[in-house]
């Protein structure tokens, strides 16, 4: 693996990296303080093309490889985490869905919008008692002629309140358990039956709302079903394994934001007369935080480039997702710590990172199933 930045991969990172340091950080406070969907600043995303950086540019993408949007979602998070969570769940999973399950029309339909950035896309997968355990989800969808009525409900749904386009999982036949999930593209300002029931008022990523969805009795046409009954369950894990990988990525931005914060402040704050940062257990500090980040992102990346190759990379993106969601939170939380009292106020920006980083330790894979997935290729190799 070449670990230098191509031309274009550089490019990219300077054009996100100038775009967040003049637009998204300035408003990183108020929009955790606000908690309101930054529509102004998703549409200056689009216009960028970074609504649709992985997709073939015939689909409205930007045409780029993995490890640029992975570097895009790296310097979008280290902005603001709630809208590089915006972006992730919009491409990784939605529009995800559409271009991998698609047919043809549904691609044209839905994902080029997606694409482009003027739609919104959300992915409705878990519910109240199914999380982890996504074969216990109750939501159904039961044919009728050339219809589907799905009636029940999803739960934590990022994006679900803004989304134009949501990817809805529901059983068609519940009797074969995780063989009877299917997946269907849901359009809430046309389909009768669709309900947002209201936003989660979260511990951290601010700014994307995070939605709890109802159908009663919703009418979806046959046309908007993604592949075959019943192959719901595989359609969805192959998706959420390469959006672990963007998971990843918002990790390592939120841990190189509170590195860099901390660097910064113990380079300015004076104790006992000199500068914090001439102290031997504050350098130790910044160079462990230093040395995780570095780590997380080449797990990143290595996985970035087992996708591109057309590897198995199902070890590999569960690796750098539990390992870097786990470094965002140790990195934070050493940043409170160098900034002492400073840090655990709202006056700075280093409590934002502790509570902005721990969510990447629970969606798309708790740290928990990541271990079992590791544990399982690894007992597979025997």
């Amino acid at each position: 693996m070449d670990f230098a930045l191509s031309q274009e991969q550089r490019q990219i990172q300077d054009l996100v990296s100038e775009f967040v340091d003049e637009e998204i950080a300035p408003r990183a406070k108020e929009i955790d303080e606000r908690d309101e969907f930054p529509e102004d600043l998703v549409e200056e995303m689009a216009e960028l093309g970074l609504m649709g950086m992985p997709f073939p540019e015939e689909y409205g993408g930007s045409g780029l490889d993995y490890h640029s949007y992975a570097i895009g979602v790296e310097e979008i998070s280290r902005g603001s985490g709630g809208l590089g969570t915006v972006v992730a769940a919009h491409t990784s999973l939605a529009a995800a869905m559409v271009e991998s399950f698609g047919d043809e029309e549904q691609k044209n339909e839905y994902l080029v919008p997606l694409a482009e950035g003027s739609e919104i896309g959300a992915f409705a997968l878990s519910e109240a008692n199914a999380g982890s355990d996504v074969p216990a989800m109750e939501t159904t969808a039961e044919k009728e002629d050339d219809e589907y009525v799905v009636d029940g409900g999803k739960l934590w749904i990022s994006n679900g309140s803004v989304a134009d386009t949501v990817v809805v999982f529901a059983k068609t036949q519940p009797e074969e358990g995780a063989r009877g999930i299917s997946a269907f593209v849901a359009r809430p300002d046309e389909d009768d039956g669709f309900h947002v029931e209201g936003t989660e008022d979260k511990l951290g990523d601010k700014g994307c709302p995070t939605a709890e969805l109802r159908f009663d009795g919703m009418r979806l046409p046959e046309s908007r079903r993604l592949g075959e009954e019943g192959e719901g369950l595989k359609q969805a894990l192959k998706t959420l394994n390469a959006g672990r990988i963007t998971i990843a990525a918002r990790s390592v931005g939120i841990a190189r934001a509170a590195l860099d914060s901390a660097f910064e402040y113990a380079h300015q704050r004076e104790q006992f007369d000199q500068k914090i940062a001439d102290f031997q257990a504050i350098q130790h500090k910044l160079a462990d935080m230093d040395t995780k980040v570095s780590a997380a992102k080449m797990l990143m990346h290595r996985a970035a480039d087992r996708k591109i190759r057309g590897e198995s990379y199902v070890k590999e993106s569960a690796q750098a997702k539990l390992y870097a969601s786990e470094v965002s939170r140790e990195v934070a939380n050493e940043g409170i710590q160098i900034h002492g009292g400073y840090g655990y106020v709202k006056d700075f920006p280093a409590e934002r990172y502790l509570r902005d980083a721990k969510i990447n330790e629970i969606y798309e894979g708790t740290s928990e199933v990541l271990r079992n997935t590791i544990a399982d290729r690894m007992a597979e190799r025997r």
